[in-house]
């Protein structure tokens, strides 16, 4: 077999270990076999990376703020040491075993159900995400509606929780984890809108083959993310990422020092765990939107690294997106929840809906070809989203100076 051949079996090796499970299956079996497989690949898969990313988040934050990580976790009754990568076997057995605390007054229905609804909006997420060349769970045309359809189930889970619990801490958690999520959400959505506009398409698979090419001999590759719009696109995209992952600085539903841990307050044992894993299913799914829309998906960033297993690049951009929420966790602290509002209301949504007319502009202009052409489109879209980027950012806190604590003698 050539050296192409080889790399190409690499590359199609999931689906052909699929096939080769379910070819003793009777023809009418197959499809379904099919289904199941893929789902539960993609369950297991995401909960190997939910476990890695605690060990991983946990030696990143030590890292970066100097103090000790997890490294005793180990081998029990040895003296093997696993530089804490024992601790996430130790968690999930401490979850597990903990004993599953209901309230009394709780709805013992919606208090059941509420991480359920969760772990699922967030593994229905991930279906449409197109892992690798061959690897796209469910094609659909409107796949990117249909991921924010499947995500918006999340915030009925939240509110379940909160309100099933019977507690006024949880259902205050549950209301402002409400209001961050649906605030955010709104700039998340416009931004992917330009991306839509000038692929043409809502399948995730369509937009990916759309930054499947290099220019300058392969070097620049044709990634949205690498124009001025879809640059700002993509910045937006991020930031309001953080706050539907509930991610720090955005995390106020779980803001321990003001309401205890929000909708969370009530739960304890396996039932915490399903919510604190469908947190991080959620910025996965994110994440991997954000390199499918904007960072050429699973195509690789030269053409030369074209023929390495095309998984290969879409999991290795995943994790790069990954370890940027962990960096900023480690770097920035919480916001007011006046701010984080204000933040969305008055820079983000304008702004978002400039970049619309930014990417339009940018499809109008497609034929300036020439030198100065090109130039010129670029100085034009630059201006035409930083002009108001630098106007709403000067606005953004104006009149609001640092707040002035008095104390009784």
């Amino acid at each position: 077999m050539s050296p192409t051949g080889v790399w190409d079996a690499i590359d199609r090796a999931p689906i052909i270990i699929r096939d080769a499970l379910v070819s003793f299956l009777p023809e009418a079996w197959r499809g379904l076999a099919n289904d199941v497989l893929v789902a539960a690949t993609v369950a297991i898969l995401f909960a190997t990376i939910f476990a890695l990313l605690t060990i991983l988040e946990r030696k990143g934050l030590a890292r970066i703020q100097n103090r000790p990580g997890p490294n005793r976790v180990g081998i029990p009754f040895t003296k093997i040491r696993l530089g804490g990568f024992g601790q996430p076997i130790a968690d999930a057995i401490k979850m597990i075993l903990k004993e599953d605390i209901v309230p009394t007054s709780a709805d013992k229905v919606l208090h059941f159900i509420a991480p359920v609804i969760l772990i699922l909006s967030t593994l229905l997420s991930l279906a449409v995400i197109p892992f690798g060349r061959h690897l796209l769970p469910l094609e659909l045309e409107a796949a990117v509606l249909y991921f924010f359809a499947a995500g918006a189930i999340s915030e009925l889970a939240v509110f379940t929780a909160g309100w099933g619990s019977h507690n006024k801490y949880s259902l205050v958690g549950a209301m402002r984890a409400l209001a961050q999520m649906l605030s955010y959400e709104l700039p998340l959505v416009l931004a992917i809108i330009p991306v839509v506009m000038l692929t043409g398409t809502l399948s995730t698979s369509a937009i990916v083959d759309a930054q499947g090419s290099w220019s300058l001999g392969g070097f620049i590759p044709s990634w949205h993310v690498l124009t001025p719009w879809g640059f700002a696109s993509f910045a937006i995209f991020v930031v309001a990422s953080f706050a539907e992952a509930n991610r720090s600085p955005f995390d106020l539903p779980e803001a321990e020092s003001e309401i205890i841990a929000g909708h969370l307050t009530e739960y304890s044992g396996f039932k915490y765990a399903l919510f604190f894993m469908a947190e991080y299913f959620g910025m996965c799914a994110l994440a991997g939107l954000g390199v499918t829309l904007f960072l050429g998906g699973w195509h690789a960033p030269f053409a030369a690294l074209e023929f390495l297993p095309s998984w290969f690049w879409f999991f290795a951009k995943l994790f790069m997106m990954l370890g940027l929420f962990i960096w900023v966790r480690g770097t920035l602290p919480r916001m007011r929840m006046d701010q984080l509002t204000r933040l969305a209301w008055k820079l983000m949504v304008p702004l978002s809906l400039c970049n619309l007319a930014n990417a339009a502009f940018w499809h109008l202009a497609a034929d300036w070809t020439s030198p100065g052409g090109l130039a010129l489109r670029w100085v034009i879209s630059i201006a035409i989203i930083a002009t108001p980027f630098l106007l709403l950012s000067r606005s953004l806190f104006g009149g609001l100076g640092p707040r002035t604590y008095r104390y009784a003698p």
